[in-house]
């Protein structure tokens, strides 16, 4: 099609960051710069942009973890260039991407809007995911110090090695507990994101959630997590969180063998 050759999907590249965040500031998402650049640094040259009249348009990639799983977010059109088929052409040729490098399972998180484009693809269903959020408040309980990541269990529970994601992420916020789990955190445009999160008790949950609470008193929190995880749930309720997003786990390629009742907390939509 002449507007494929006229606007072509290319690489996306740090010098287009400054753009990307405001691509994600216009849909009201809660990624900052450092997220940009994580993202771009953790795809492997797997994440895209379409230019149109001399602005970043539409952008889209997936973060790859080895070549076990790939996980598709970002991808966001600017308003006045929706409905041009741009998120699609870049869907596409991720898809391709990771198909060619052999990937043999892709992830991703869905609205309502994006489940129609990705099923034509092969993705199905898996499960339900929620961003659950909590006012500014005062929190002063939680003493935990000190971080040893327990890789093993991470990707039992995972279902791949993210200790790339990981090691990043550790830079901000984290925060475990011997042979029971971890927790992470980072700051968001608007609110603060808590997770990820995995712990094999309910009681080492509820301590690692008091510890981020306590860090971040006076600040509003967001919590991405999985409702098929009853406890998750229950804590979030008991701690002033509210549901606030409903999204759809969805997959493609071979299943990725996990453990959800360890899962209190993922990375982030686009992150899984």
């Amino acid at each position: 099609m002449d507007s494929d050759k006229q606007n072509p999907v290319r690489r996306l590249r740090h010098d287009d960051l400054a753009q990307a965040v405001r691509l994600s500031e216009t849909a009201g998402w809660n990624q900052t710069a450092e997220d940009w650049a994580r993202y771009l640094d953790l795809s492997e040259g797997a994440c895209y942009a379409i230019d149109c009249d001399g602005v970043l348009a539409a952008t889209g990639g997936a973060v790859c973890y080895g070549r076990e799983l790939a996980w598709i977010g970002m991808v966001l059109t600017l308003p006045a260039y929706r409905g041009r088929g741009l998120a699609r052409r870049i869907f596409r040729h991720t898809v391709e991407e990771l198909d060619q490098r052999g990937v043999r399972c892709v992830k991703l998180d869905a609205t309502s809007m994006g489940r129609e484009l990705y099923r034509p693809f092969g993705f199905a269903e898996e499960c339900a995911v929620e961003r659950w959020s909590r006012p500014a408040g005062e929190f002063t309980s939680g003493t935990l110090a000190g971080f040893d990541l327990d890789a093993g269990l991470d990707r039992q529970a995972f279902g791949a090695d993210r200790g790339a994601l990981l090691g990043n992420l550790a830079r901000c916020d984290a925060v475990s507990l011997p042979a029971a789990g971890y927790a992470m955190g980072r700051p968001g445009r608007v609110t603060t994101h808590f997770g990820p999160c995995v712990s094999r008790t309910a009681a080492a949950a509820r301590s690692f959630l008091e510890w981020f609470l306590a860090r971040h008193a006076g600040e509003a929190i967001s919590w991405d997590l999985m409702p098929a995880n009853p406890h998750a749930v229950a804590l979030a309720k008991e701690f002033g969180f509210e549901r606030r997003r409903g999204l759809v786990r969805m997959r493609r390629g071979e299943d990725c063998a996990t453990v959800p009742a360890h899962v209190y907390a993922i990375a982030g939509f686009e992150y899984g």
